[in-house]
């Protein structure tokens, strides 16, 4: 209250006689049970158990409007004391708990600690996670009064822990909605009356419901009291977003070129959390060398703009199952420098969400296109049924710290015109995070992807359908989409299979600063199968993490190990998220 001057002596003393305790008691909760304080004002001392001397308030008073008063705090902390024993116990029958009930790991407060309030709460805590976490969620833990020893300066404590009922999930409630289906948030809901209850359900419950976009906030409320059947209801409350959101962006990279984006979309487009997306992107590539048309070295080219038109649908839910209906359709024209593509496409699929983690989809899809590459002009039509299989685990979108993700595909596909009759694309992608400690400050992260195209000739394959290394996704310094076989003029062609690896260690300097050293290996092979035929190549850098509350902003620095002839010395890549 340094800002509000007390009025008189006798405000300014009742000041310093309510802080003698406050202080008092943050010196006992830091283990200085033996402490000492004082405050002297205007040269006379006051202390707990001591009242202040006679004619003090009428000596303060004469400071008024004359002089600032000395107020000096004394603090003499004495000895720290520590934990000599440390019980837990039940509450119920007033004896430890056997460890297969409650694991010594579980609490980290040990004998011969600093005896500091601190420690005590966070052992409670810890009590009270455990025993949550093994469905007891009305746990309560008592602290007992600590005997203080000030001849050993020790303290004996004894926390007291009344598990409770175990109990398992009950009846799940919906609210909050107004123009969006509770059917739809429902069934993003994947725990089951009677399942055992913990925190680590209503964590689930609440990032399955936040997947769907029309959803804004999402709270699990849990009820005060069992239910008839020793149950906890639960009720999850949610908020809608927007329906309408309308984004932009401007990019400029000195691989790729400059290029725009627009997008507008609806997420609640018939009151079923539909969301409708329409996109548009333009860019230009930036190239001193292209096997088309030879070398231009200044000027604007046509022949390098690229585009995308692009629209997705998304209806979650069918009839309130877990099945969702996803169609997507766009016009591309992908200009590379060693390849360039015009393709319409169409898909339409069914996805069906087994759990939050673990889903799959099949469906059918169209495309008409024509590319234009080293091997020679393809004009082509192809029917395919993509399939797939996802199973992610992480903890986090952008940023994740633990599990594994996997997704796998195939689509077999029968061609017309220059296409192959019948061959099949086949990838696999997993990738893993393990945590070296608790608070998820060093993580080491392990990236591994397969891919191939089983049937037909390299010729006949799409060029935009073979497979490229390179690039921020891929094999970071080196450009984007830049190896792989190449043809006798050393112009690459694409492969019919691919092998990527990336390895990073993700080192939290800060709270908001990270460091990333990373290395990447991968390369594109002429068979179906990797068979050594093209030398792997490796990529190598730093990269720098700002971690904001949506995610990290990625800064990466790489080079490419033993750079050949026409590579670029080094590339650096700028994003939101993690690199995989």
């Amino acid at each position: 209250m340094r800002s509000e001057p007390p009025v008189d002596g006798d405000e300014l003393l009742r000041r310093a006689e309510s802080d003698l305790p406050r202080v008092v008691d943050a010196l006992w909760g830091s283990g200085y049970y033996a402490a000492n304080v004082s405050i002297v004002v205007g040269g006379q001392a006051i202390a707990l158990g001591r009242p202040a001397p006679a004619g003090l308030k009428v000596l303060l008073d004469r400071f008024k409007g004359r002089a600032v008063v000395p107020v000096e705090i004394v603090v003499d902390p004495g000895p720290l004391y520590t934990f000599s024993r440390v019980e837990i116990i039940d509450q119920r029958s007033g004896r430890p708990f056997d460890p297969t009930v409650l694991p010594g790991r579980v609490v980290s407060l040990k004998a011969n600690e600093p005896a500091r309030t601190a420690s005590l709460l966070a052992a409670a805590a810890q009590l009270s996670d455990h025993f949550r976490s093994r469905s007891h969620p009305f746990v309560k833990v008592i602290r007992r009064q600590p005997t203080i020893d000030h001849r050993s300066h020790q303290v004996d404590v004894v926390l007291a822990v009344d598990p409770g009922a175990v109990a398992g999930i009950g009846g799940i409630g919906v609210t909050g909605t107004r123009d969006v289906n509770p059917a739809v948030v429902r069934s993003f809901i994947y725990a089951e009356r009677g399942d055992p209850y913990s925190p680590k359900a209503l964590t689930d419950i609440r990032r399955s419901v936040s997947r769907i976009e029309a959803i804004g906030g999402v709270r699990v409320r849990e009820a005060t009291m069992l239910d008839a059947d020793g149950n906890l209801p639960l009720d999850v409350e949610v908020t809608e977003r927007p329906p309408r959101v309308l984004g932009a962006s401007v990019r400029y990279s000195t691989v790729d070129g400059p290029a725009l984006k627009a997008y507008w979309a609806h997420r609640n487009l018939f009151g079923g959390a539909e969301r409708l997306r329409l996109d548009a992107d333009l860019f230009y590539l930036l190239s001193n060398q292209n096997w088309i048309g030879g070398s231009h070295r200044g000027g604007f080219t046509p022949d390098n703009i690229g585009g995308r038109l692009a629209a997705s649908f998304v209806k979650p839910a069918l009839g309130g199952s877990r099945n969702d209906l996803l169609i997507d359709a766009s016009i591309l024209r992908e200009r590379t420098e060693f390849y360039t593509s015009n393709v319409a496409a169409a898909t339409v699929a069914i996805r069906h969400r087994f759990t939050d983690a673990f889903s799959i989809q099949g469906g059918i899809e169209g495309q008409i296109g024509q590319s234009i590459d080293p091997l020679g002009r393809n004009n082509y039509g192809l029917v395919g049924i993509p399939l797939s299989v996802t199973y992610d685990s992480t903890d986090r979108p952008l940023d994740p710290t633990r599990g594994f993700r996997v997704t796998a595909s195939f689509t077999p596909y029968h061609g017309f015109r220059d296409a192959p009759s019948f061959f099949g694309v086949g990838r696999i992608q997993a990738s893993t995070y393990y945590s070296l400690d608790d608070a998820a400050r060093y993580i080491l992260a392990v990236r591994i992807a397969f891919a191939s195209i089983a049937g037909g000739t390299l010729a006949d394959i799409p060029a935009p359908m073979r497979f490229y290394a390179g690039g921020g996704g891929s094999v970071r310094g080196y450009e984007y989409k830049s190896l792989g076989p190449r043809d006798a003029f050393g112009n690459v062609v694409g492969g019919k299979s691919l092998f990527e690896a990336s390895f990073e260690a993700r080192i939290k300097i800060t709270d908001t600063i990270g460091i990333v050293p990373f290395v990447d290996i991968g390369q594109a092979f002429a068979s179906s199968l990797p068979d050594g035929s093209e030398r792997l190549r490796i990529g190598a850098g730093l990269g720098l993490r700002y971690y904001t509350a949506i995610g990290p902003i990625r800064l990466d620095f790489a080079v490419p190990i033993a750079r050949q002839r026409g590579e670029r010395a080094y590339a650096v890549y700028v994003s939101l998220g993690q690199a995989f």
